[in-house]
């Protein structure tokens, strides 16, 4: 493809973690909108249904499936959109774990959590830095969430609160290059990650609509649903009442860490 062609071609977004829950969502809503995707997750089956169902003809949807905490298998994903698009003009970095189930210090691996959540995502954004400062335009967003202003869960909100010093430190450094840098943050939402939660929760699209919305006008950062903008409010000008909230409503069932819980 040369410089021409690309230039007159539809946006193309790589898009991670796109197999399930928000991922899923936020690929179905950006083929609704006519965008060039590339879809890596680790589930090979679900990320090619995915792909087909959203383009057939495999011209405008590539499924690539990644190990995305591997090197070379993360070099290797950037390639692959290269050969079938020529670039890559925005980064989703939605790919996320969480420990489920129990503390997080009874798990075997918890550093998994920083490896995906954290490490990945910054390995991403080294990977497509350069293309991007040589064309002098991109846009790359990180997924966050509620949790990297309300700390809930030790090692995921680590987790959280890292990937919001990233994107919001660099978004600084990458003022005046042409490249945006959005953080969208979702509270609690229904996917997989969140299936044992007894919470009322809206589905993954309102985070999807939400992703769309800041490629077609760069944010610092989006909270959503609403709702959760009060408690990141509350937890900075109010923490202990919110430490009540936190321990009877979202711990308990989230968590169901209910042996801790009063």
């Amino acid at each position: 493809m040369t410089d021409s062609q690309r230039r007159s071609a539809r946006p193309v977004i790589l898009l991670t973690g796109a197999s399930s829950g928000i991922g899923e969502a936020t690929a179905r809503e950006l083929a609704q909108r006519n965008y060039a995707l590339v879809l890596a997750a680790r589930r090979a089956d679900r990320l090619h249904a995915l792909a087909r169902q959203l383009d057939p003809t495999g011209s405008r949807v590539l499924a690539v499936p990644t190990d995305l905490t591997v090197d070379g298998e993360r070099r290797a994903l950037l390639a692959r959109a290269h050969e079938h698009f020529g670039a890559v003009d925005v980064l989703i970095n939605n790919a996320g774990v969480t420990v489920e189930k129990g503390w997080w210090w009874d798990d075997p691996d918890p550093l998994r959590v920083l490896r995906v959540n954290l490490e990945t995502p910054v390995e991403m954004v080294r990977l497509v830095l350069p293309e991007m400062k040589a064309r002098r335009s991109g846009h790359i967003v990180n997924i966050g969430s509620v949790a990297g202003r309300a700390a809930t869960n030790g090692m995921y909100s680590a987790s959280k609160f890292g990937i919001r010093g990233f994107s919001l430190g660099l978004r600084r450094e990458l003022l005046g290059t042409g490249i945006s840098v959005s953080l969208v943050s979702p509270g609690f939402v229904k996917s997989e990650m969140t299936a044992g939660a007894s919470l009322p929760m809206p589905g993954p699209e309102v985070v999807a609509r939400a992703v769309a919305e800041v490629l077609l006008k760069p944010q610092r950062e989006v909270i959503v649903p609403a709702p959760y903008r009060v408690l990141a409010l509350l937890d900075s000008v109010a923490p202990a009442l919110a430490d009540v909230i936190v321990r009877r409503f979202i711990i308990q069932r989230r968590y169901r860490h209910d042996g801790h819980v009063r």
